[in-house]
C-alpha cells in the first residue's frame, strides 16, 4: 500500500458533486465541506427548509481533517471553558449519536468511552488530578483487563466519547445536506471573500451571509496566513487482527484508547478488526506551508507505528497496511471558537486543535442558529467569541513553534524517567499561549 493512502478513504463511497459551472446567487455560502460546513449546512435546512445553502469544496467532501483523523467523538476540546461548556459538549455526543440513529448515518458509530492510560508516574498524577465527575479512575490491573499495554500503571475510563469512521461520517452528511436541498460544488477553490460575495476559480457566488469553515486550509486565503498554524498529525493503521490478538490486546468494546503524554498519540479498534493508530509526529513547515511530503513522509509515519509497537509488543509481525497524515488547525490562543460577524455576515467556525470531530457539530448547529436567527442557548456558550488574534510573522512563528515541540518531547522523556516533566511543559504551554 503506497504511503499517503489512508483507511478511511479505502472504506467510504465518495459520490462526486460537479464543479460550480458560472456565476450564482444563494442566501449561504459555506466554504469547506469539511464537518464544520457539513453540520452547518445541515442544521441551516434542518432550522428553514427553504434557505438556499451552497456549500464550496476546493478538493471534495472530507478531504481535510474531517476524513482522514483518528474518529475520536469527544466532549472535549483543547481549551477548558467551564463547567457550562463541558455539559454542552456531554449533550452534544447525545446529539450526534441520537442523529446517527434517526437518520441511518452509517459510520461504525460505537459509544463506550476512552481509555486514557498512565505508563508512568507522571502520567498518573496528572490523570488523577483532572478526573472529571463522569470518569472512572481504573488500577493496572482493571486498566490491563481493558487494555493490555506496556507500563500500564492505570487508566481512566471517559465515558462521553465514541468511535467512529471519519470518511464515511463526512460522506454521510453530504449526502443528508443533498437530500435537504443543499447543493455540494467539489473541486470549486474559492479564491477571494468579501461582504455579499465569494469568489471562486468558476464564477462568483453573491450571497446574504458566508461561513468560513475551512479549519487549516483557512491559512491558503488571501489575508489568512497567520489566523492558523497548520499541525500535522499522522496515522498508520495494521492489517485486519486475529481474535486471538484481541484477546490479548483488549478493547472488546472498541473504546478509544492513549496515554497521557504530552506529545499527543490516538487509537482505536476499527469495525473491521485492525488498530487505527497516530500522533503529532511531523513537524510545522516554515511559512504555514501545507505539504504532501509532510503527510507522506515514511520517517514521519514510521514514528507513528513505533509508538503502536511499543505499546503493543504482541504485534511484532503485523504488518503496517496504511500510512498518511493530515493537518488541524491550531489558533494563537489554542481556544477553538465560534466567531461571528453581524456586520459582514462573515461568520467563522475551528481551531479545534485535533478535537473537532464532536465540536464541529456544535459549532455548526450555533452558526445556524445564528444566521436565522433562531434563538438557542448554544449563541450563549463561552466559545461564541471573537477570533484568536494572529499567530507572529516569520522566523519568529515557525521558532516558536520547532522550540515549543522540543519542550514537550523533552517533557515525556523526563517523565518516562520518572523525572517531573509536568513544570516545563505547563511553562511552555504559557508562553505559547501569550
Amino acid at each position: 500500500m503506497p504511503y499517503g493512502t489512508s483507511l478511511w478513504a479505502d472504506g467510504a463511497t465518495h459520490t462526486p458533486r460537479p464543479p460550480l459551472s458560472g456565476d450564482a446567487e444563494v442566501d449561504v455560502v459555506i466554504v469547506g465541506a469539511g464537518y464544520t460546513g457539513l453540520w452547518t449546512a445541515f442544521h441551516l435546512l434542518r432550522l428553514a427548509p427553504d434557505t438556499r445553502v451552497m456549500v464550496l469544496e476546493a478538493e471534495h467532501v472530507g478531504y481535510g481533517a474531517s476524513g482522514r483523523n483518528g474518529g475520536w467523538c469527544m466532549a472535549e476540546l483543547a481549551h477548558d471553558y467551564g463547567d457550562d461548556m463541558h455539559a454542552a459538549l456531554v449533550r452534544n455526543v447525545d446529539d450526534i449519536e441520537t442523529i446517527v440513529a434517526e437518520h441511518g448515518i452509517d459510520c461504525d458509530f460505537v459509544r463506550n468511552g476512552e481509555l486514557m492510560m498512565a505508563r508512568n508516574s507522571g502520567q498518573e498524577r496528572r490523570l488523577k488530578e483532572s478526573l472529571g465527575p463522569d470518569d472512572t479512575w481504573l488500577d493496572a490491573d482493571e486498566a490491563r483487563a481493558r487494555v493490555n499495554a506496556t507500563d500500564l500503571l492505570g487508566a481512566v475510563h471517559v465515558p462521553h466519547t465514541a468511535a467512529v469512521h471519519p470518511a464515511k461520517l463526512a460522506h454521510e452528511l453530504a449526502r443528508l445536506v443533498d437530500a435537504a436541498g443543499g447543493v455540494i460544488h467539489e473541486r470549486t477553490r474559492v479564491v477571494e471573500l468579501a461582504e455579499g460575495r465569494v469568489t471562486t476559480e468558476h464564477g462568483t457566488v453573491r450571497c446574504e451571509q458566508i461561513v468560513l469553515a475551512t479549519e487549516a486550509y483557512t491559512v491558503d486565503l488571501p489575508g489568512e496566513e497567520r489566523s492558523l498554524i497548520p499541525l500535522y498529525s499522522l496515522m498508520v493503521a495494521t492489517e485486519p487482527l486475529s481474535e486471538a490478538q484481541w484477546d490479548d490486546i483488549g478493547l472488546a468494546g472498541r473504546e478509544l484508547f492513549a496515554d497521557a503524554r504530552f506529545r499527543i498519540i490516538y487509537g482505536q479498534r476499527t469495525a473491521d478488526g485492525r488498530l487505527a493508530f497516530g500522533g503529532r509526529s511531523a513537524d510545522y513547515r516554515f511559512r504555514s506551508e501545507i505539504s504532501a511530503a509532510a503527510e507522506d513522509s515514511e520517517t514521519n509515519s514510521n514514528l507513528a507505528s513505533s509508538v503502536l509497537f511499543e505499546l503493543f509488543p504482541q504485534l511484532e509481525g503485523t504488518a503496517i497496511t496504511h500510512r498518511w497524515g493530515g493537518v488541524l488547525g491550531v489558533p494563537r490562543n489554542w481556544k477553538p471558537s465560534v466567531s461571528l460577524d453581524p456586520e459582514r455576515r462573515i461568520h467563522r467556525a475551528g481551531g479545534y486543535v485535533g478535537d473537532g470531530v464532536a465540536a464541529t457539530h456544535l459549532a455548526g448547529r450555533t452558526l445556524a442558529h445564528a444566521i436565522t436567527g433562531i434563538d438557542d442557548d448554544c449563541l450563549r456558550l463561552p466559545w461564541v467569541r471573537p477570533w484568536s488574534r494572529n499567530w507572529p510573522l516569520e522566523p519568529f512563528r515557525y521558532a516558536g513553534y520547532r522550540l515549543g515541540a522540543e519542550f514537550f518531547l523533552a517533557a515525556d522523556r523526563l517523565e518516562f524517567r520518572d523525572l517531573p516533566g509536568s513544570r516545563l511543559s505547563s511553562f511552555v504551554w504559557n508562553v505559547l499561549r501569550r
